[in-house]
């Protein structure tokens, strides 16, 4: 009896052993816990949703049946890299997505090269994870602080227009402020100062009267710029100071919806976003605001869109390159175009950034929701914005 419960034993792992074989693994690691937990949720919903959609309901790909393992990295680099290192060594993903925070991901990209397998970078978006600490394993679905800044340079930037910008007094900032520096140099429009101040500020006060001082004077259209993450809010405390009375227009970048509940203050701010759901007309976005709406009872926000987009790039490589080889992978994913709810995103041979769309939007106010409502004015496309290549490849 004993050894007929053997066999019967053997016979069982034989037959699960190929289909488990044979799954496609992705791992998931983020933030799940600690400061950027909400963007983290959004990002796994996003992931979900995407693989749901890019496999038609079906969850397999090339008969390969998906799994998800997902990793908790509390936004610590040290986390992370074990975390990653533990995916692909002990659970023998075949390719890897993330991380929350720019710092865990930077932490992770030397993982990625020694154990010589993808990681699709998001929502991350320090310019260094596609700049000089790359390397030929990582992509990123997210945007970079670069197209942040520029496609907020481009919208608001001409001839005749005079800017001001406000920023935090750390690499976020510095950085943000120099690639918008020199993208607005190309609109013909005109740079008049740059403040930094801490990122603990609370008290504006006395940054925002000398970007007055500097803009008062000024002929034509006059903005403050202000590149900010965080708590403080100083676009709401600059707009109490009254810059209408010098014809000063406040403008920033996009946020998620919890934040933009504060621009409902500022009517007609005008900046650039990376998503706002009720903007992309596609069939993607317009099944990702059907479903989540359905199933989360809100609209999917910008982190959403993202781990959406991750998901769509990594059923997009697999298909196409037939294989789940890492030299294959990369074969097919360098300069490979792929859908997402922001339309056509397309990895740059270079540095295997996702070359994207952003939207320019003015603030519009509706009283039926929480939030302020981003107007679409014009999409900035790929074409319209000259992100630049900075890892020395």
């Amino acid at each position: 009896m004993r050894k007929i419960a053997i066999l019967a034993g053997v016979a069982a792992a034989l037959a699960v052993a190929p289909a488990s074989a044979d799954d496609l693994k992705i791992a998931l690691i983020y933030g799940k816990t600690g400061p950027l937990e909400a963007y983290a949720k959004q990002t796994e919903n996003g992931l979900r949703m995407g693989l749901e959609y890019a496999t038609k309901n079906t969850m397999t790909v090339d008969g390969r049946k998906i799994v998800l393992i997902t990793k908790d990295d509390q936004g610590k680099p040290d986390l992370a890299k074990a975390a990653l290192a533990e995916a692909y060594q002990d659970d023998k993903v075949d390719l890897a997505i993330g991380t929350t925070a720019s710092g865990a991901a930077l932490a992770m990209l030397p993982i990625a090269e020694e154990n010589k397998k993808v990681l699709i970078v998001e929502p991350a978006v320090a310019d260094a994870i596609t700049g000089e600490k790359w390397n030929r394993y990582i992509f990123r679905t997210g945007r970079n602080s670069s197209q942040d800044a520029i496609s907020n340079a481009v919208a608001i930037g001409k001839q005749g227009v005079t800017v001001a910008t406000l920023g935090q007094d750390n690499a976020f900032g510095k950085d943000g402020v120099a690639a918008f520096k020199e993208a607005l140099g190309k609109t013909g429009a005109t740079l008049a100062a740059e403040e930094y101040v801490p990122a603990a500020t609370t008290d504006f006060t006395a940054a925002a009267q000398r970007l007055f001082d500097a803009l008062k004077d000024k002929p034509g259209r006059k903005i403050i710029w202000v590149i900010w993450a965080g708590g403080g809010d100083p676009l709401t405390k600059i707009q109490d100071m009254d810059p209408k009375r010098y014809n000063i227009e406040l403008s920033s970048g996009g946020n998620i919806l919890p934040a933009l509940a504060a621009y409902k203050r500022l009517p007609g701010l005008e900046g650039a976003t990376y998503y706002y759901y009720a903007i992309p007309k596609n069939p993607i976005n317009d099944w990702l605001v059907a479903e989540h709406q359905k199933r989360f009872n809100a609209p999917p926000d910008f982190f959403t869109a993202g781990g959406f987009a991750a998901a769509m790039a990594a059923v997009t490589a697999v298909q196409k390159a037939k294989s789940t080889d890492t030299e294959k992978l990369i074969a097919a994913m360098e300069g490979m175009e792929f859908d997402t709810p922001k339309g056509k995103m397309m990895f740059r041979k270079e540095d295997h950034q996702a070359l994207q769309s952003m939207y320019h939007f003015r603030v519009k106010v509706d009283p039926n929701l929480a939030w302020a409502d981003n107007e679409l004015v014009r999409e900035l496309r790929i074409e319209d914005m000259q992100i630049p290549i900075k890892n020395k490849r």
